[in-house]
């Protein structure tokens, strides 16, 4: 059975994780395919909230197993911390998840890079998490990297790492300035990575086998489209591929092995970090949104930009992921909205135009041109299919489909699991 994608079809936090636990139960494997712990989802069961930076988001389903793909870079620190949350909540890790070999880990001189880089662009900042991930991201690509396969033999690994902090310290006291790391710096991490050992396995291997058997695989994207090193708001970007293209390589699957994609979507858009956002609101309008949506980041606790619906960036999205359905998510937080805007198309210099630019400067320049449409003043959390929802609720969401120019196949109306459901 060909894989499943999910995809974020915004600038991030659209409810990713929240989708991939809801169809988790349907799917022998969860694979988290890019990303580092910069990203957070958030998973509500039973009035018990998760976040979950690294490992996928089916750990909390009882049956999938999980994997840790290859083009995902890995604080081990971090990971052992979220294995030991998971299993203080009773939850099956061991024996359950998979590291690929292949698998960058973020080691301290990266987390420490990351912020001095941060500092040193002064006023223009990236936005950055400060979490390293795009450092190990470049180390990754300089070949200089250390990866999770490297704990299988102690000694290397170590010699490895130390050359790693070396040349991390090298960086920071010769480009940025900055007080360079000591050994014992490294030590915990060192410890962490090669307690990963039992979980480090051929994750490509087990992903072809699982799909010569028919198996099903859900692959969990991080960060959002627009965000995507390649097709997203360069330089406001995140260090890795986020589109559905982006999975196959990093998992080790053939590309014609994704056989359906699912882009997620919140009800009104939002982002965190520097970059063109071209319906974002301000002053009051702005404060209610981020209130009603709990707009805080999940890893760093920023406050989010808010901003409304964008029908050009959502049809890209679609169009960029090949999605084949999208869900909408956080539909709820508009119940109370006397009016909603929707972005249709932009007006640039004059001239009116519906697709979204290939670069952040022209983006920038854009003008929002807005629909106007009635809001439903009426609950929809408690609605758990399409016909539950207000008639206005149901056209909103009919007109946010149309604009991605992908059917619509899973609303969200709430925060906890069973406030989502399928069209179909």
């Amino acid at each position: 059975m060909p894989a499943l994608a999910v995809v974020g079809a915004q600038w991030g936090d659209e409810g990713k994780g929240k989708i991939v636990d809801f169809l988790a139960p349907e799917h022998d494997w969860v694979v988290r395919y890019q990303g580092g712990a910069n990203a957070g989802h958030t998973i509500v069961v039973g009035g018990r909230k998760s976040v979950l930076h690294l490992i996928p988001s089916g750990i909390l389903a009882p049956s999938p197993r999980c994997a840790i793909a290859s083009g995902v870079v890995a604080d081990p620190i971090a990971l052992l911390e979220e294995v030991a949350f998971l299993e203080s909540l009773g939850v099956a890790v061991r024996g359950r998840l998979f590291v690929a070999p292949a698998c960058h880990l973020v080691l301290p001189h990266h987390k420490a890079i990351d912020r001095a880089a941060e500092a040193a662009r002064g006023g223009t900042p990236i936005g950055t998490t400060g979490r390293g991930i795009g450092p190990a991201y470049e180390d990754r690509a300089a070949r200089r990297g250390v990866r999770a396969g490297d704990v299988l033999d102690a000694e290397r690994f170590r010699a490895r790492a130390r050359d790693a902090h070396a040349a991390g310290n090298r960086v920071l006291a010769g480009v940025y300035g900055a007080e360079p790391l000591s050994d014992a710096a490294l030590d915990p991490a060192l410890d962490a990575a090669e307690r990963l050992a039992p979980f480090v396995a051929d994750v490509g291997s087990l992903a072809r086998g699982a799909l010569d058997r028919g198996e099903r695989i859900l692959l969990e994207g991080a960060q959002g489209t627009l965000l995507d090193l390649d097709c997203g708001t360069y330089p406001y970007v995140t260090s890795s591929n986020t589109t559905a293209a982006g999975a196959a390589p990093s998992v080790g699957i053939a590309p014609w092995a994704i056989g359906r994609v699912l882009a997620v979507y919140k009800a009104y858009a939002t982002r965190v970090g520097a970059g063109p956002f071209p319906t974002e609101m301000s002053g009051d309008e702005s404060e209610r949104l981020v209130a009603a949506g709990v707009e805080f980041g999940a890893t760093t606790g920023r406050k989010r930009r808010v901003g409304w619906f964008d029908g050009p960036a959502a049809r890209y999205a679609a169009r960029v992921n090949g999605a084949t359905e999208i869900a909408v998510t956080k539909l709820d937080v508009l119940d109370e909205w006397e009016r909603i805007l929707v972005c249709v198309a932009y007006e640039i210099d004059g001239r009116r135009t519906d697709e979204f630019p290939a670069d952040a400067r022209s983006l920038a320049a854009c003008r929002p041109v807005y629909e106007e449409w009635p809001g439903w003043r009426e609950p929809t959390g408690g609605a758990r299919r399409v016909a539950d929802l207000p008639a206005r609720a149901r056209a909103y969401v009919e007109r946010l489909t149309a604009l991605s120019g992908a059917p619509l196949g899973v609303v969200s109306v709430g925060s906890e699991r069973d406030a989502t459901f399928r069209i179909a």
